[in-house]
């Protein structure tokens, strides 16, 4: 069944199970900034941050207003998973909110909402009062970009008197994402990490990391090296040096990238040419920007786009290794 096909059997699903029992309001959703309290059924709804309005477009609500996502979205900002969802539900496209700096105030604020998502962002405290002061705000919770796709889903399916449908959807989602890693049973035998080079260091993705939450939740074990290595901070990812690199230890060593130029130039290095994991054959490299964008990491919505193309970078690397 094609990804299109899935979408628009899903939203048919999910707007018949929505009509089942209405989700009674007020609710309250904690986050990292105190509590939001959303009086009635919100109409018009803004996101910001990542993956918030997948979960939204999901259960069936289509923002009045999205972030332009520049990583994956391509010219207009929207990820290939997002257009095909508004394709499917024949919906307008939201307005796109660019702001490099932070949220646009003044172009979410004419957009009129009655309740702003950032629950999957690293919005800052003061960019919270200040939204607030717009519309009710969801913030994050915990630390910043760290919300599992699972919790985003639920956070957005409560918020949006979908708590019932939302609980279903996860449910779906995580038996097809299980059934897919079970394909791949290698995965289970290896350890693995994951960096990219990134401003003279690796910028390797720290165990709290939602790209590194997603695998070990199905099966895959983050080396310990991962851990040892990283500073007392709660941070989704820390710096390593160059000189530091062959310390963090792994059968296959997972990196995104934007392109296969970018790749080939990088594995011609000597730091990844000498890196154990590569050495080893134990690279999982996956290439291009909305593949990457697709899981990294994933949505409710993106998964079933990206997964598959994942899973086969992955498998093949832990192969590769236990071959050699």
């Amino acid at each position: 069944m094609s990804f299109r096909s899935l979408l628009l059997s899903a939203l048919a699903a999910f707007s018949v199970v929505g009509s089942a029992e209405a989700q009674s309001f007020p609710v309250t959703i904690d986050h990292a900034y105190g509590e939001t309290i959303i009086e009635a059924e919100p109409v018009r709804i803004v996101t910001w941050g990542w993956a918030n309005e997948d979960a939204a477009i999901a259960l069936g609500v289509i923002p009045v207003g999205m972030p332009f996502q520049s990583y994956g979205g391509g010219d207009n900002g929207i990820h290939p998973w997002i257009e095909d969802a508004l394709a499917a539900a024949r919906a307008e496209t939201p307005a796109i909110l660019i702001g490099a700096e932070g949220p646009p105030v003044e172009q979410i604020a004419a957009l009129r909402p009655d309740l702003i998502i950032a629950a999957y962002s690293g919005i800052t405290e003061d960019q919270y009062a200040i939204l607030s002061g717009i519309a009710p705000t969801i913030a994050y919770s915990g630390a910043p970009w760290s919300t599992s796709w699972q919790d985003l889903t639920a956070i957005v399916g409560k918020a949006l008197g979908k708590e019932d449908e939302a609980k279903t959807l996860v449910a779906e989602t995580t038996a097809w994402v299980t059934a897919e890693f079970a394909k791949y049973p290698e995965l289970a035998d290896v350890t693995f990490a994951s960096a990219n080079a990134y401003d003279g260091s690796m910028a390797v993705y720290a165990p709290l990391d939602a790209r590194m939450k997603f695998l070990t939740d199905f099966g895959m074990h983050l080396d310990p090296s991962v851990a040892a290595l990283a500073p007392d901070s709660d941070a989704f990812y820390y710096s390593l040096s160059y000189e530091l690199f062959d310390q963090l230890e792994a059968d296959i060593f997972v990196t995104y990238s934007e392109d296969q130029a970018a790749l080939d130039a990088w594995l011609e290095t000597p730091l990844a040419r000498n890196y154990p994991p590569i050495k080893n054959n134990g690279l999982a490299a996956l290439v291009g920007t909305s593949n990457v964008a697709a899981v990294s990491p994933p949505s409710i919505l993106s998964l079933r786009w990206g997964l598959p193309a994942y899973l086969d970078v992955l498998g093949s690397a832990a192969r590769a290794e236990i071959r050699d």
